[in-house]
């Protein structure tokens, strides 16, 4: 790319673990598509509320985009939507999927504005260049057809980001399987479990490496073959001895750095709209011309 990304795509998008040992059980083309390119717990359960009424927000009103209702019993007739989506990472502009600019009102802590800025897109790749191993494998059961990446700065360039997508080889039962283990295990919780960052040399993510990590958030969805995550930094390349999830550093009163700096708000709105760019690009190829 040759203004916000030294790679252009294709033409066409530790600290200690919370819990010890191994896995249980197992840019710059706006025209360009990206192609083979926690008391906590309550509070936890308070934020899945929230997340729960801004997806009901997000497919208000979307009746031609069947797939974003999360029915695992609707009809056969819905199924090829689904199998679509996989489509999009090739077919969707790189400025649809990851906006140059992304404006999160109400997105900051205490509600406060937040607009983030793309610094670069990744090409896209296989996923063991994204992930640590466990993670990897924690992902195995759903395939990985392609992974899309691209970081982010906010307004004053004092926190980085690094948002992506999983496009999955898996069916919705089988998206389903892992995103009940996630949930059931807090697998999202996970300091072993975070994804990597996508360092930009010359940039202000330059520095933006896995000592970094702050904040993540990790999101696997049931109406789409897809994962959706993100993690944050400080964009001065400190780095963190302890990450801390984004559903406990978005908690009010927590104390952690990331929570202080507002870095675990980071991490879930840029993910929340890099998502709501997906389901509204899918949801718009299903509407007639």
């Amino acid at each position: 790319m040759t203004d916000d990304a030294p790679h252009r795509p294709h033409a066409g998008p530790h600290g200690s673990p919370h819990h010890p040992g191994a896995l249980p059980g197992t840019t710059t083309a706006t025209t360009t598509g990206l192609r083979p390119v926690r008391e906590r717990r309550s509070a936890r359960t308070a934020g899945a509320l929230v997340c729960l009424v801004l997806g009901l927000g997000l497919i208000g009103g979307a009746v031609a985009g069947s797939w974003l209702v999360d029915d695992p019993a609707a009809s056969p007739a819905s199924q090829p939507r689904y199998a679509d989506v996989r489509s999009l990472w090739h077919s969707v502009p790189v400025d649809t999927l990851f906006p140059r600019t992304i404006n999160g009102e109400g997105a900051g802590p205490g509600g406060a504005d937040r607009v983030w800025t793309r610094v670069a897109v990744a090409p896209d790749g296989p996923c063991a260049g994204a992930f640590d191993p466990l993670l990897l494998k924690a992902l195995r059961p759903v395939g990985c057809l392609r992974v899309l990446r691209a970081t982010y700065t906010d307004a004053t360039a004092s926190g980085v980001t690094t948002v992506g997508m999983v496009v999955a080889e898996a069916d919705r039962d089988a998206m389903t399987d892992l995103y009940r283990r996630f949930s059931q295990e807090d697998l999202d919780e996970r300091a072993d479990l975070m994804p990597r960052t996508y360092p930009v040399p010359g940039t202000v993510a330059a520095g933006f490496g896995d000592r970094q990590r702050a904040s993540w958030t990790v999101s696997v969805l049931t109406d789409a073959p897809v994962v959706v995550f993100a993690v944050s930094g400080f964009a001065d390349g400190r780095p963190v001895a302890e990450p801390v999830p984004a559903a406990d550093a978005t908690v009010p009163g927590d104390t952690s750095a990331a929570a202080q700096a507002g870095l675990g708000h980071e991490a879930r709105g840029i993910a929340d709209r890099v998502e709501r760019a997906l389901r509204e690009s899918a949801t718009s190829r299903e509407r007639p011309e």
